[in-house]
């Protein structure tokens, strides 16, 4: 893949705001009949990246975590794995062992996350390191201040130089949405990542506010969309961030299918980047199965 594009190449067409505001608006008031529901909360646990981000995170909390991703909720043999368990690099091994035979993917936050503000040598030491720990999935940051400035060229190098680095591991290339502010900008950012060759649109570190919304994650299903029919390569998008309710996950799902079809609907094109969503969405369950609401306490704390 070439590490050098002309500037015309990132040119994106405007976003009609009202369009797109009020095309996600319109999808996520579809209703949805009980048995639709229900293997759509199933789906989204099986969608979910259980994530563990923190200064404070230890080998036990990681540990703990990876027992919740593979059995979200042990008495209960309906209940799918989770997607996939995200952490910093230096607890990549921890996570490795701990989901050993599990169908459950170990991800790892990279350069120079959330920022991105370090030298480009350092991050892909870091990629490096994360991968030969065992890291199957490498969430990137892209440069925003690159970016924002319009050294669009350089935040496609540093994509282009860390798909490369990350070997056969899948790379998600979190653009950080909410601090690209517009839709244009968010528009450009899903094109450079996917001229780069990024496996994965990720919306938020979860660090900034707003991350994902319904108008910015149809925006990049969009590109995701739009980038397989013009090329035949099939990109993935991850909705992370603010995602805290069942409803919330439901909506979200109908925005693929409407927009992406059948081939997004699985956890190897669609992720959920949410862990406090994965208890609201036992919750629902329990409640169908029981006929009455848990308490909170009955499930474990992420």
């Amino acid at each position: 893949m070439p590490h050098s594009l002309s500037p015309v190449e990132f040119r994106v067409p405007p976003v009609c705001a009202v369009a797109l505001e009020t095309r996600a608006a319109d999808l996520a008031t579809r209703s949805l009949k009980k048995q639709a529901k229900l293997q759509g909360l199933r789906l989204a646990i099986a969608m979910m990246d259980l994530t563990t981000l923190e200064g404070m995170d230890s080998p036990g909390k990681v540990r703990q975590l990876c027992q919740k991703a593979m059995r979200p909720l042990p008495q209960r043999s309906d209940v799918p794995s989770c997607a996939a368990v995200c952490v910093y690099p230096d607890l990549v091994e921890t996570a490795v062992e701990a989901l050993r035979g599990s169908t459950v993917q170990v991800a790892s936050v990279a350069t120079g996350f959330p920022a991105g503000r370090t030298d480009r040598a350092t991050k892909l030491r870091e990629v490096q390191l994360a991968v030969a720990a065992g890291a199957t999935e490498i969430d990137m940051v892209i440069d925003r201040g690159a970016f924002l400035s319009g050294r669009y060229g350089k935040v496609y190098d540093e994509i282009c130089a860390v798909k490369e680095a990350c070997g056969a591991a899948h790379l998600k290339v979190i653009l950080e949405t909410g601090e690209l502010k517009t839709y244009d900008n968010i528009r450009r950012a899903c094109r450079i990542a996917l001229l780069a060759g990024g496996d994965f649109l990720k919306t938020s570190t979860g660090k900034v506010t707003p991350a994902s919304t319904l108008p910015v994650v149809l925006l990049m299903l969009e590109a995701a969309r739009d980038h397989y029919l013009e090329t035949g390569r099939i990109v993935g998008v991850k909705a992370a961030g603010g995602i805290r309710t069942s409803k919330d996950a439901l909506r979200y799902l109908v925005l693929v299918n409407e927009t992406c079809g059948d081939l997004w609907m699985t956890p190897q094109w669609f992720r959920f980047g949410a862990s406090s969503l994965l208890n609201d969405v036992l919750l629902q369950l329990e409640k169908d199965r029981t006929g009455r609401y848990q308490r909170p306490v009955d499930f474990s704390a992420d």
